[in-house]
């Protein structure tokens, strides 16, 4: 976890300090999809929309000799990931590349994580993006080794009244089944080897991780220039994580290239 401390009454409200990863993700999930990608004996790992990049710094420290690179948009998050591979005697091993993903060419590598960031590999507007993003993980995994992608899906068909209280325009068509999830991994080149979906715990500590850096500093900086604009943000990401709580789901899919 990052321990940069923040003069907020200058800068506003730190930003999730309070998460070791960007996502419904326990420590106990992460420790067995580490070492279920270290099986495949990497050499190199991609990280595509990595964030500050946790889960490749794990697999790299669980992988002596393994390289990695992480490519995102945000500065902020690199910044973050390179403070942490120096932490932990990684620096040497892990690159982290301010970059769009889209049409990369940082692969073919032997493990390839896409968590939460399907979207960040083409040009199209979710989900219709997700046979040309599972075809661009597949360009970027070496025969022989494994693509981590995490991506949502419906846990259940919403009504329109739960639909209505999410994000703007949400739509039933905006996530697949979790069985249609799959059938486009297999139909884009891989076989899934394993299955998972975050369990109602991970998604809670997730979202509330993700709002309490924010939620603390206002309760003590209600006069502050960005108060107002903090207060309307966390009170509406609250109200959509309350219409998509137990319905919008996340999958966790570790899958092999066919040859």
């Amino acid at each position: 976890m990052d321990d940069t401390r923040h003069d907020t009454a200058a800068d506003g409200p730190p930003r999730l300090t309070r998460l070791t990863f960007h996502g419904p993700l326990s420590e106990p999930r992460a420790d067995a999809l580490v070492r279920r990608l270290a099986l495949a004996e990497p050499t190199s790992v991609l990280d595509l929309g990595c964030g500050w990049g946790e889960l490749t710094l794990r697999v790299l420290a669980a992988v002596p000799g393994a390289t990695g690179t992480g490519v995102d948009v945000n500065a902020e998050d690199l910044d973050r990931g390179r403070a942490a591979a120096e932490a932990r005697g990684l620096a040497g091993r892990m690159a982290f590349v301010e970059e769009s993903a889209v049409g990369s060419s940082r692969g073919p590598a032997d493990v390839v994580l896409c968590v939460g960031s399907s979207h960040a590999l083409t040009a199209g507007e979710p989900p219709h993006h997700l046979p040309a993003a599972l075809r661009e993980l597949r360009r970027l995994v070496r025969d022989g080794g494994r693509v981590l992608l995490g991506e949502t899906f419906w846990q259940r068909t919403p009504t329109s009244a739960e639909l209505s209280g999410m994000w703007p325009g949400a739509s039933v068509d905006d996530q697949p089944a979790l069985a249609s999830l799959v059938d486009l991994a297999v139909a884009a080149g891989f076989r899934p080897e394993w299955t998972e979906t975050a369990s109602l715990d991970e998604w809670e500590e997730f979202e509330s991780g993700y709002q309490a850096d924010a939620e603390v500093w206002l309760a003590d900086h209600g006069d502050h220039p960005l108060a107002a604009a903090t207060r309307e943000r966390l009170d509406r990401h609250r109200a959509q994580w309350s219409a998509y709580r137990g319905l919008l789901g996340l999958a966790y899919l570790t899958l092999v290239p066919v040859r």
